[in-house]
């Protein structure tokens, strides 16, 4: 593996647990410890004894910790990460061109990430704020994916037209019903359907009540999305490369994973471990969709650049 695809991996893990504390952080109501920003009251670090003097403010040291690690890990160990890749990726632009660019989309959305973290503080974490956030948090993971992918030794053998318009679809979809969670969680609907898989006892429920519609949309966009995937471990099996035909299978197993744990997460009335689970394995599902996607859409095309020649890269 070259320094270069190394970085990326280690960015893209990163990316994910960052996504994963950042559920965390909303699970312990912890979104708003620290109130100012990029600081916690007016502070970039705040020990216990700071932490004392300030009085009641209504949340424990562990939640303030809890979202200045959250903060910290993106601002000084992700943030950092991607500016190197931007570097590396600018010192390759001659012999791969394609990759500068989409490595320029990256830092954009690095930026666009950055500035969304202020105003989700700022605007005291409503819930588009916060699905917004979540949002391109998604496509910056997808496109440390997509150049992780493109570093490939060999290129993936020729696929059918149809399976890579099925995956961007289904990825869409994705996107789509993990932001539509977001804002479920954080406009206090995760519970306004109380039964599972109906909704208070009928799969068609009143709509009057604004938390129920926005529950239903959800689970009807999570419904659509795993129909979707199905129909693509399908195709990818049928007119698929070997590689996306485990994927697809893999992905089929979350799916299954993902609706048993939103099942749980309803009936046992969101315990903090559901609520990890159930966005560890979207998250996960999202980023293997990605890897379909972006698989399938590189496949057969020869590669603008030799890999594994650019070591000093």
């Amino acid at each position: 593996m070259t320094p270069y695809r190394a970085m990326l991996l280690f960015a893209a893990v990163t990316t994910y647990g960052l996504i994963l504390l950042g559920g965390w952080v909303r699970a312990e109501n912890a979104g708003l410890s620290c109130p100012d920003w990029p600081t916690c009251y007016g502070r970039w670090v705040l020990t216990p004894a700071d932490f004392a003097q300030l009085g009641e403010v209504g949340y424990t040291y562990g939640q303030m910790m809890l979202e200045w690690v959250h903060r910290f890990v993106a601002g000084i160990v992700l943030g950092p990460t991607l500016m190197v890749i931007g570097y590396m990726a600018w010192r390759r632009r001659r012999p791969d061109p394609r990759g500068w660019q989409i490595a320029q989309v990256l830092l954009l959305l690095l930026v666009v990430q950055a500035s969304l973290g202020g105003v989700t503080v700022l605007d005291r974490n409503s819930p588009w704020s916060v699905a917004l956030h979540l949002g391109t948090a998604l496509l910056l993971f997808a496109t440390l994916i997509l150049l992780f992918v493109r570093e490939g030794r060999h290129p993936p053998a020729p696929v059918a037209a149809h399976v890579t318009g099925l995956a961007a679809i289904v990825w869409v979809g994705a996107i789509l019903t993990m932001t539509t969670a977001a804002m479920t969680a954080k406009s206090g609907a995760s519970l306004a359907c109380y039964a599972w898989p109906s909704c208070d006892g009928s799969f068609l429920p009143a709509l009057d009540d604004p938390l129920v519609r926005i529950h239903v949309i959800h689970r009807l966009g999570a419904a659509a999305t795993g129909i979707g995937i199905l129909l693509l471990a399908v195709a990818a099996r049928v007119d698929g490369e070997r590689r996306l035909a485990a994927a697809g299978a893999l992905a089929l197993l979350l799916v299954a994973l993902q609706i048993g744990l939103g099942g749980v997460l309803i009936i046992l009335e969101m315990p903090q471990w559901t609520q990890f689970a159930h966005q560890a394995t979207g998250v996960l599902l999202y980023a293997l969709l990605s890897f379909i996607l972006w698989t399938a859409a590189t496949s057969g095309r020869a590669r603008e650049h030799g890999h594994g020649r650019l070591s000093h890269a």
